[in-house]
């Protein structure tokens, strides 16, 4: 009876032929190289598209960390920023006092305060009112009355604390006001919240003032709230009418209020413990 699978090559022969097929590949290496180029050109496509997903992957944890490091980077450059700014605005004050050849021994902004950076959480809703809600509070030592700056000059004081957050109220709104001085003659005023980010109004100025558009406005440090020497407007318009008492007087806040992000925090000499 005949078997019903022929019976294959023996174990020895497959060996043989596997022996004399590697032998051949060996001498015909050379030769064989075109058609290896071939079968790799013909094959990379495949290869492509089997490590897309791992290179895509790559491609978007590498972006992401990127991005991340950007937005860490970009939010140290701003508090950076602000603390040059706050030092660059003392600088200026003390030039000033040097050209009017004032003595800068009691200037109370030659002191190194304690300075500390906050940001803008929120703006207050109501119309009538210019409060912005920043992100320290009690805990980081904020007190009411603490006066704020930007990287351009004066922004407004705290008051409203709690324990980790707090209340702004800027320069800009009508119940402010913020003793201030002209850089240029030393001439004293008060300058006072219109209601409007973009306008200070000036209050009780004689007509024979001598302050004029342009003139810069710096804090006075009349009161003790606000430190000497920081920017706070720049006087944009002065009209003088015959037969009034007092001249109008209108400046431009240096501070962006309409777009305030970091803030930052000065400690005073007259700070609570």
């Amino acid at each position: 009876m005949k078997p019903f699978f022929l019976r294959g090559l023996s174990l020895q022969y497959r060996l043989l032929l596997a022996v004399l097929f590697c032998l051949a590949l060996v001498l015909l290496n050379d030769k064989l190289a075109p058609a290896r180029a071939a079968l790799t050109t013909l094959v990379s496509p495949i290869q492509y598209l089997a490590a897309m997903p791992s290179v895509l992957l790559d491609n978007l944890s590498r972006n992401l960390a990127t991005r991340q490091q950007l937005l860490s980077e970009n939010d140290a450059l701003h508090q950076q920023q602000l603390l040059i700014s706050e030092r660059l605005q003392r600088l200026e004050h003390l030039e000033q006092e040097n050209q009017r050849l004032r003595t800068l021994l009691d200037s109370p902004t030659r002191h190194d305060s304690r300075r500390m950076v906050a940001e803008v959480m929120s703006v207050d809703q109501d119309p009538f009112k210019h409060l912005v809600l920043i992100d320290k509070g009690s805990r980081q030592g904020v007190y009411v009355g603490q006066p704020v700056l930007d990287g351009k000059g004066v922004v407004g004081q705290v008051v409203e604390v709690g324990q980790t957050t707090s209340r702004v109220l800027l320069i800009s709104d009508l119940t402010h006001a913020i003793p201030v001085r002209v850089a240029r003659n030393d001439v004293r005023a008060v300058a006072h919240g219109s209601g409007r980010t973009d306008l200070l109004e000036l209050s009780h100025v004689a007509m024979n003032t001598d302050i004029q558009v342009g003139d810069w406005l710096n804090s006075s440090g009349l009161g003790g709230r606000f430190p000497e020497g920081y920017p706070v407007a720049r006087v944009t318009e002065v009209e003088r009418t015959e037969g009034q008492t007092f001249a109008i007087v209108r400046a431009e806040p240096n501070a962006d209020l309409d777009r305030l992000r970091y803030l930052l925090l000065l400690w005073t000499e007259e700070a609570p413990e």
